[in-house]
């Protein structure tokens, strides 16, 4: 099982070590963590996504909210969320499977932002499991090198919103 977890945090240094450890002292998992500043620059927004028993999530959620240097702590399922990953791969591409590269970035919405003689760039933001399809897609093809930002999420947005 998989949560969201939106962490609202006192923009200053060592809050991110903070957190990081509270997950590496008590054994918790991160599938994937973005940190960056709000609107506010006083305040950083931190999206964890952790995995394991419904148990573990209830006790990350319980043990965030013990930290004095965060603010605020939602969750959310990733069925509640809208969620986002930015990727950036690195091809080796040749004469023979230009066409099909080409063909594969246009399903899949992605864009070509880089190139050589014998590389290509290619940048796609995407749901998690489309970025993981994309990545799949390319195993045939010569991949160098992949970077990926971690899923960045909101809730879904409703009428009954404050």
């Amino acid at each position: 099982m998989k949560k969201i977890y939106s962490v609202s945090v006192e923009n200053r240094s060592g809050v991110l070590c903070k957190v990081a450890g509270l997950f590496s002292r008590r054994c918790f998992n991160i599938d994937s963590l973005a940190v960056g500043e709000t609107d506010d620059p006083t305040i950083s927004c931190m999206t964890i996504v952790s995995s394991g028993s419904q148990a573990t999530l209830e006790q990350i959620e319980k043990q965030l909210n013990k930290k004095l240097d965060i603010i605020k702590v939602r969750t959310f399922e990733e069925v509640q969320s809208i969620s986002r990953e930015l990727m950036l791969m690195k091809v080796k591409y040749n004469k023979t499977n230009r066409r099909e590269i080409m063909e594969i970035c246009d399903a899949m919405k992605a864009d070509i932002v880089d190139m050589s003689k014998s590389y290509m760039i290619i940048q796609i933001c995407d749901r998690p499991e489309r970025i993981n399809s994309m990545i799949e897609m390319f195993q045939s093809i010569s991949v160098v090198e992949v970077a990926r930002t971690g899923t960045l999420a909101l809730t879904k947005c409703s009428e009954t919103e404050q």
